[in-house]
């Protein structure tokens, strides 16, 4: 959030327009969520896929 709101807040200074710091900031929390969402949801996927490999080891 920080990062992109900095970016927006330079982008507004250059352009000289008002809303491209909040615009940044929601993008930053959105991407935030995004990375938190697939890096857990990795997490919830790989021991299924572990399961699946032992099975057909044993045939």
């Amino acid at each position: 959030m920080a990062v992109y709101g900095l970016i927006g807040w330079l982008l507004d200074r250059w352009l000289d327009t008002t809303f491209l710091v909040a615009v940044g900031i929601l993008v930053g929390a959105v991407l935030g969520i995004y990375l938190t969402w697939a890096r857990f949801n990795k997490a919830q996927i790989e021991p299924t896929q572990g399961t699946q490999t032992q099975g057909k080891q044993e045939q």
